[in-house]
């Protein structure tokens, strides 16, 4: 008998929750930071999660709520179930679903749900005619384990940017990834070994911005669950090893219209590019350093964004070269026009990341801003004077200085929202202070004989 209260979605996802000897359900959403919390229940619980949601208590997650009003209700996105690689077998399987956050006091949204931060940018989007499209890079490192299971920072092999074996001894791992990933509805467009020993890249492709995020999340999942079968250590840490490049998550992005044209494109600009795809450039360069903060909200984050590592620090943008901050790549076709930001890392939260980026980006559409000309030199060979005459500003140097820009910027701030921006600020700030009160192996090394 059909429940009337289930949707045709969830019927769909029952069934192959039936048909996949699917025994357990992972009901999966992230806190604030971007970590991956789950709740795991029967599968014989769908119905009920689908229908009455499955409740939980908030005030355990970072940035959720306070203790007085902690319950909390999540509600499975039928269209997200898919059954986990590494959890599948002929007798019994797990699978994922992908959760919205609701108060359960009031039956709304949650606000410090980030999933939910996105959808908010979204409708904003699509409030000005407009949906949004994204496509990430995210790069990973895969270390060795120590004999206790533990992660060392000793690569897995010695390749180097699109390397093959036998220099790249990971290829086998990256294969299972991508099985593992397909298995789970990714389209995988390419991968490849990267310019870093032991790092690695896995592209999948264009989608709408929340489905992406959605994919950003299990992405990382997969990829350090498959690594450990392999006796590996994923990670998504941006600068693990000092003075070699860091990983970063260059995001493509690009709005259509109601009618499926692509708003970026204009093939009669030097650059294949709209005016509203300039506006929307020009308003991620206004709001860099703010966005900084969420896009690279690490400590670490910021020993990737230095000159000389092959990461974008200077806030422009160019046609051809790879040093600006936002690059237009070349389009096979009118469609594919887009815009590609490159100083986001794998550590952010995505939904929170692509939400700030989407504003920032509207903000310069509902503004009008006026784009400068592109840099076409590479701005890693500029010295001061030259990016002074040029007015090409830098990013901040550090998370405090990308904090304390955020807490000037109106706009980034309204894409967090109300709940979310404090708590954001407060745990990044918190973050940021342990770091300068504590004392490196590098300061000991350098000063403790020293002086």
């Amino acid at each position: 008998m059909t429940n009337e209260n289930l949707s045709a979605e969830a019927e769909r996802a029952i069934e192959e929750i039936e048909d996949k000897n699917v025994d357990f359900l992972r009901l999966q959403f992230t806190d604030i930071l971007g970590t991956v919390k789950n709740v795991s229940v029967p599968a014989d619980q769908a119905e009920k999660a689908f229908t009455e949601g499955i409740y939980f208590d908030g005030s355990s997650i970072e940035g959720f709520v306070r203790i007085q009003e902690s319950d909390m209700r999540l509600k499975p996105d039928p269209e997200t179930f898919a059954v986990l690689p590494w959890r599948n077998t002929e007798e019994h399987a797990s699978a994922r679903l992908i959760c919205d956050v609701i108060n359960t006091s009031t039956g709304e949204p949650f606000e410090g749900d980030p999933r939910y931060v996105l959808k908010q940018a979204l409708e904003r989007a699509e409030a000005l005619g407009y949906t949004v499209n994204a496509a990430p890079e995210p790069e990973f490192f895969l270390f060795e384990e120590d004999e206790d299971g533990r992660a060392t920072t000793e690569t897995s092999d010695f390749g180097g940017y699109f390397d093959l074996a036998p220099k790249d001894l990971a290829s086998d791992v990256r294969r299972d990834i991508i099985y593992g990933l397909e298995s789970m509805d990714f389209e995988i467009e390419a991968s490849h070994h990267e310019v870093a020993q032991g790092q690695h890249e896995i592209n999948f492709e264009y989608d709408d911005a929340l489905t992406t995020a959605d994919n950003v999340s299990t992405f990382r999942t997969v990829v350090r669950a498959i690594a450990a079968q392999h006796d590996l250590h994923a990670t998504f840490m941006p600068k693990p090893i000092p003075r070699i490049n860091g990983s970063g998550m260059h995001t493509h992005i690009s709005l259509f219209t109601e009618n499926g044209e692509n708003a970026f494109h204009d093939g009669d600009d030097e650059f294949d590019l709209s005016e509203t795809a300039k506006q929307f450039i020009a308003g991620i360069l206004e709001h860099a350093p703010a966005l900084a903060a969420v896009t690279n909200p690490t400590v670490n984050s910021y020993k990737r964004l230095v000159p000389g590592y092959e990461a974008p620090v200077y806030v422009a943008w160019s046609d051809r070269n790879r040093s600006a901050l936002i690059r237009k790549p070349a389009a096979r076709v009118p469609a594919a026009s887009r815009i590609e930001a490159r100083f986001p890392d794998p550590s952010c939260n995505p939904y929170l990341a692509f939400a700030a980026l989407i504003h920032a980006g509207l903000d310069g559409i509902e503004r009008g801003l006026e784009c400068d000309d592109p840099v076409r030199e590479n701005i890693y060979d500029f010295d001061e004077e030259k990016r002074e005459e040029y007015g090409i500003d830098t990013l901040p140097a550090n998370l405090g200085q990308a904090l304390d820009a955020l807490e000037q910027d109106e706009v980034v701030q309204d894409a967090l929202g109300e709940h979310v921006y404090p708590k954001f600020v407060e745990a990044k700030t918190q973050e940021y202070d342990e770091f300068r009160v504590d004392v490196s192996d590098w300061e000991l090394d350098r000063y403790l004989e020293k002086f």
